[in-house]
């Protein structure tokens, strides 16, 4: 068998989804995107097709290493984007062709179900009661939310305060039993961090996301060991050798995401790294069904998994949503918070080849908001 063509679509409302045909009629789906950035990693992806157009798709480790390492040049979003769509594409056709799930190629289930989380509160956090009830009434046992908006580098104590009041908001509703996830984005000084991880730790969130950008990483074990609070990072951290300082620090929650870190084969190493730290997996998937399913994969086998991050409802899906591609919704049947796990081959999902066509047709150009401080200086979005 040998890969004989490699195409890219553009999709609604940020995604780029990758299609992978063999000479013998099977063909894998993957999602190679970097947000913001689909055109660049659009490329990137046609440049790897050189290599792999005649080869065997079924070499995946050997072509992991190759489209990875053999550059001179390694790493990086776009370069690790690229490779990761190919790279879950490999593996849908693998499962596809030995009939069977991904998660059964990489040595079988340990669970039935795995666990996700909501998305409340977006950008601008706003409303967060109504949309927490509203999640609470569909099923799901923990959600996730922005501490804040556009934040100053120290931020005021009415800043500080308003953090810890929508945590609170959040706590209230949910009770005791369901979680609660808040994720920083990178947008507080290290100080500013310490200052409202210990602010809201008495309202027991189940993890604190990018508490610090990822180049201040070599400041992470001090913030660590200031806070009872589980720390979790990873979303923009490429492969094993940029988790390890992370790991290092005493980091709770690892946050690889299957379409940034080298895909299925390379998180699935992650997941096995963090594990001899005593680190929890909670793969980052504000994305498309592909990369959804495709996390889903890697939840279903891992031991030290946590909980799933997924993007029905987000605040960035204007045009399209999770399920707009696909043929069948079965997979993403959220029941009481939790996905069931299917015996489908491959990634599990059947993609609406025609609607995806058709999506690529008028494309889309998605770029991330550029945020200014009140004086005019940039602010971390």
């Amino acid at each position: 068998m040998k890969i004989t063509r490699i195409e890219t679509f553009l999709v609604p409302p940020r995604w780029l989804f990758c299609r992978i045909e063999t000479d013998e009629g099977a063909v894998g789906w993957g999602e190679p995107v970097v947000e913001g950035r689909a055109e660049v990693v659009r490329a990137a992806v046609d440049v790897l097709a050189e290599y792999l157009i005649g080869q065997d798709p079924l070499r995946i480790q050997d072509h992991w290493q190759v489209l990875s390492k053999g550059g001179f040049y390694r790493s990086g979003p776009i370069l690790s984007s690229a490779v990761a769509g190919i790279d879950q594409a490999l593996w849908d056709i693998a499962g596809k062709v030995y009939g069977a799930p991904v998660h059964a190629l990489l040595g079988g289930a340990l669970r039935d179900e795995v666990r996700v989380y909501a998305w409340v509160g977006g950008d601008e956090p706003a409303g967060l009661a109504d949309e927490i009830t509203a999640q609470v009434e569909a099923g799901f046992t923990a959600v996730k939310m922005n501490a804040a908006a556009r934040t100053s580098p120290i931020p005021t104590l009415a800043e500080t305060a308003a953090v810890v009041e929508r945590v609170a908001v959040a706590r209230e509703i949910l009770g005791p039993g369901r979680d609660v996830a808040v994720d920083m984005h990178g947008r507080f000084g290290p100080a500013a961090a310490r200052r409202v991880l210990q602010a809201i730790e008495p309202l027991h969130p189940l993890f604190v996301e990018e508490p610090l950008l990822p180049e201040q990483g070599h400041l992470l074990a001090a913030l660590v060991g200031a806070t009872s609070v589980p720390i979790a990072t990873g979303e923009r951290l490429y492969g094993r050798a940029e988790f390890l300082p992370a790991l290092h620090a005493g980091i709770a929650v690892a946050q690889p995401d299957l379409s940034h870190a080298g895909g299925i084969t390379e998180v699935h190493r992650i997941a096995s790294l963090a594990d001899t730290y005593g680190v929890q997996l909670a793969p980052h998937c504000p994305l498309g069904p592909i990369a959804l399913a495709a996390s889903l994969q890697i939840a279903f086998c891992t031991p030290n998994f946590l909980i799933q991050e997924q993007s029905r409802g987000i605040h960035y899906n204007k045009d399209a949503d999770l399920l707009s591609y696909v043929v069948d919704t079965d997979p993403f049947r959220f029941v009481a918070g939790q996905a069931p796990r299917t015996a489908l081959p491959g990634l599990g999902i059947t993609v609406d080849e025609a609607a995806v066509r058709a999506a690529d047709r008028t494309g889309h150009a998605w770029r991330n908001p550029v945020w200014r401080h009140p004086d005019g200086s940039f602010a971390e979005w």
